[in-house]
C-alpha cells in the first residue's frame, strides 16, 4: 500500500480521533462541485443543442460522465480492492472496495435517473427493457445488495471476504454492459468511450463533454477520499471501543 493511502487510512492502533483527522472543509470536494456547476452552466447556456435531439441531448453531459466514472473507475476499484483483500488480508483494501462500491452506487443512481429523463422525449417512454438498461439496473441492485450484506454481517473478516467475492462478481458485469449495444438489438446509443468508431461531435460539444469528464472525475476522487477517511475513522473508533470493553 502506498504511503498516501496509509496516511489517509490510519491503523486501528492509533490514538483517539483528533479534530485534525476530521476536517470540516474538504477543498477537493469544493473544487469538484464548482467545476461541475461550471460545466453544467456551459452545457445549458453556451453549448448548442444537437440538431435532432434538441435540448434533451444536454442531459448527455450529466449522464455519460456519470456512467463512465461509475462503470470504468469505481467498479474496477471494487474488484481490485476485493481481490487484493482476499490475497493480502489488509483491512485498508477492504475499505477501498467498500468505499468504491458506495461511490459507484451514487454515480449509477445518477445514470438511472438521467437515462429516463432523456429517454422520454427521445424514445417516447421513460423506460425500455433493453440489454444495456436492464444490465445496468441489475448491477445497481447488486451494489445495493453489497452494502446491505456489509451491514448484515458483524464479523469483520467474514464481512470482508463475502463482500469481496460479491464485489468481484458485480464488476464482471461491466464488460457485458459495455458490449451490450453491439451484442444485442438495442435502442441505446452506441458507446462514447472505448468505442472503435467514436460518434462525431461539434467542437463545442466535444469541449463541454471533456470538461464534464474532468469535473466528474474530480467529484469521484473527492467522494472516494472522503468515504475512505470515514471508513478508517469508523474502524479506529470500533477498535478503541473493543479495547475499552
Amino acid at each position: 500500500m502506498s504511503d498516501t493511502l496509509a496516511s489517509t487510512l490510519p491503523t486501528a492502533g492509533a490514538g483517539r480521533p483528533s479534530r485534525s483527522s476530521m476536517p470540516i472543509f474538504d477543498w477537493l470536494l469544493a473544487v469538484a462541485v464548482v467545476a461541475l456547476a461550471a460545466v453544467m452552466a456551459r452545457a445549458i447556456w453556451f453549448t448548442p443543442p444537437e440538431a435532432l435531439q434538441g435540448e434533451a441531448q444536454k442531459i448527455f453531459y450529466l449522464h455519460v460522465p456519470s456512467a463512465v466514472v461509475g462503470l470504468y473507475l469505481a467498479c474496477p476499484l471494487v474488484a481490485i480492492g476485493g481481490a487484493m483483500y482476499l490475497w493480502l488480508r489488509d483491512d485498508r483494501l477492504d475499505r477501498l472496495a467498500e468505499s468504491s462500491a458506495e461511490v459507484a452506487l451514487v454515480f449509477l443512481s445518477i445514470v438511472l435517473v438521467t437515462g429516463p429523463l432523456w429517454g422520454k422525449p427521445i424514445w417516447g417512454t421513460w423506460w425500455t427493457w433493453d440489454a444495456r438498461l436492464t444490465s445496468t439496473l441489475f448491477l445497481w441492485f447488486i451494489l445495493l445488495g453489497y452494502t446491505v450484506l456489509r451491514g448484515a454481517i458483524e464479523d469483520r473478516q467474514q464481512r470482508a471476504r463475502y463482500s469481496a467475492v460479491l464485489g468481484i462478481l458485480a464488476s464482471l458485469l461491466v464488460p457485458f454492459i459495455h458490449l451490450s449495444v453491439r451484442l444485442f438489438r438495442t435502442m441505446h446509443p452506441q458507446p462514447i468511450v472505448l468505442a472503435p468508431e467514436k460518434p462525431k461531435l461539434s467542437a463545442e460539444m466535444g469541449l463541454t463533454l471533456s470538461l464534464a469528464f474532468i469535473a466528474f472525475t474530480l467529484l469521484f476522487i473527492a467522494l472516494l477520499r472522503g468515504r475512505l477517511k470515514y471508513a478508517a475513522l469508523r474502524d479506529r473508533v470500533e477498535a478503541l471501543e473493543a479495547g475499552d470493553a
